[in-house]
């Protein structure tokens, strides 16, 4: 680095010197004298060039000073718009009203008449996230259950899956690399398509009032597709021929059997008659 300085500075350095100076004397000289003039010459010239760019410094031209560096001025730092927090959409918690007493002391009417900080320990304000959801459970399966006592047909487990569904959904909005809850959350999901698909076959009425009350759109599932290749093509042909003639050999069957009662039947009569 000083080389390179010291080579571009020679020419300038030799004109500083005075005239009648020769060769000899200049390599003569000390190598402090050299660095010292050599290190001068470096500075001017790099306040030459900060000074020469107006560009690069804001407002007025700065004055240059030797043996120094222009220094900018400061830049104003003006305030920044607010970020707008996005809004998901409400949780299914959010309906539950924080005065509301928890489930275990709602039936309870001593609770009713306790004072504030008592019934405040008692009420949803203070309960927990899974008490909450213990109590949207039983909310979901009270609209759809058929009696007070009905703990086990297929319209409560689809109110208990589709509370279970919407939680995990809200837990995945926040921490969507939660791979464990998210695959939970599909098993839940397939479960409760083969309850509502078994429900919609025997019992229609009940299926359209349990969409209808937890508020699910049911999509039915795709057609069955496969890759039509040719070992499938020939293996379905094989099959459907052994059907057919399968189907065949119990026609005859039942035309045998069928021709063989008539024909009893026929030789029944004709001994009746003989008797006779």
């Amino acid at each position: 680095m000083w080389k390179r300085a010291f080579s571009r500075s020679a020419p300038q350095l030799w004109n500083s010197l005075p005239p009648d100076i020769g060769l000899r004397a200049v390599l003569k000289l000390p190598a402090a004298v050299l660095r010292e003039s050599s290190a001068a010459l470096c500075s001017a010239a790099s306040v030459k060039l900060w000074t020469n760019r107006p560009s690069l410094l804001s407002g007025p031209k700065a004055r240059s000073v030797t043996g120094s560096f222009a220094v900018p001025q400061p830049v104003r730092q003006y305030a920044r718009a607010p970020k707008i927090k996005k809004t998901g959409p409400e949780s299914q918690l959010s309906d539950l009203p924080p005065t509301m007493l928890k489930m275990d002391y709602a039936a309870v009417p001593l609770a009713q008449t306790t004072d504030d900080i008592v019934r405040r320990l008692l009420s949803l304000e203070l309960a927990s996230h899974t008490e909450k959801l213990q109590l949207k459970k039983e909310q979901l399966i009270a609209k759809v259950q058929r009696d007070e006592n009905d703990r086990s047909s297929e319209e409560v487990k689809v109110a208990i899956l589709t509370a279970r569904i919407r939680n995990y959904q809200e837990h995945l909005q926040k921490h969507h690399k939660d791979k464990a809850n998210k695959r939970r959350m599909l098993m839940a999901i397939d479960q409760r398509k083969k309850l509502l698909k078994h429900l919609r076959l025997i019992r229609y009425d009940a299926f359209e009032k349990v969409c209808e009350q937890l508020g699910i759109a049911y999509t039915f599932p795709p057609e069955y597709y496969r890759r039509a290749t040719r070992r499938w093509l020939a293996k379905k042909e094989f099959c459907i021929k052994v059907f057919k003639a399968v189907q065949k050999q119990k026609a005859e069957q039942r035309l045998k059997m069928k021709n063989l009662g008539s024909t009893e039947s026929k030789a029944a009569e004709t001994n009746a008659a003989e008797i006779q």
